[in-house]
């Protein structure tokens, strides 16, 4: 069976995105987003998991058992999860104290567990790995993105505290773009991220549908104007 993974990179990204269509992980999504740091964070984690799963399980489809499928593919999302949770204590400490519980909690994410049992069980390696890449990525590009709206909005600033992730030499990535900005609350608290994810679902209904519309206008028939010949007899 061919695989079209070209159709598996725009599912991802855009068609399929698991936050913006099939709406999974929306807990973690809304609770650390506050910052672009925060929202990185938990994008590169997600996606470390997603590709490891995807590629664990691929590798042993055929030798797991219907029956206790899905107990196997949570078993296994758990050990990467674990693994990277350790990373991230040795590493990263400060910022796996702020992200807290949504850590183990990626072993929940239905987009992980959805993605091995619709995807992962299904096909080779390679297509399983894409999957899980594009994926994690779209899903992250939406953190990053939902997080730097609400610490635009409610800071002034944009890519604060970055040195938690890439280290000392971060920290001169901060930008202020509001000076003497006084802060909006609303933004950084949970109801900032709902109504910021609802601007950007809303916003990608929008494209797909000037795209669908201007996909149907160039599959018209060009209607043919001019003079026709009518043939009479009697």
């Amino acid at each position: 069976m061919s695989v079209d993974y070209r159709k598996i990179t725009l599912d991802g990204l855009w068609h399929n995105n698991p936050a913006l269509v099939q709406l999974l992980g929306l807990c973690p999504l809304l609770a650390v987003t506050a910052s672009v740091v925060n929202a990185l964070g938990l994008g590169l984690a997600s996606t470390l998991v997603l590709v490891s799963s995807n590629l664990t399980v691929s590798l042993f489809r055929k030798l797991v058992p219907e029956t206790v499928r899905l107990p196997i593919f949570v078993m296994i999302i758990a050990s990467f999860v674990t693994a990277i949770e350790l990373v991230m204590q040795a590493l990263t400490y400060e910022l796996y104290l702020i992200l807290g519980i949504f850590i183990p909690l990626i072993v929940t994410n239905c987009a992980i567990m959805g993605r091995a049992d619709a995807f992962a069980v299904k096909n080779p390696v390679r297509a399983s790995v894409l999957d899980g890449l594009m994926m994690g990525v779209g899903f992250t590009i939406v953190l990053v993105l939902l997080g730097g709206l609400r610490e635009v909005l409610g800071t002034g600033l944009l890519f604060s505290n970055m040195h938690l992730l890439f280290g000392e030499a971060a920290r001169s990535w901060e930008l202020t773009l509001f000076a003497d900005y006084p802060g909006f609350l609303f933004a950084i608290l949970p109801p900032g991220a709902f109504v910021g994810l609802g601007l950007m679902i809303a916003l990608k209904n929008v494209i797909d549908a000037r795209i669908e519309k201007r996909r149907q206008m160039a599959q018209k028939p060009t209607q043919l104007t001019g003079s026709k010949r009518v043939r009479v007899t009697g």
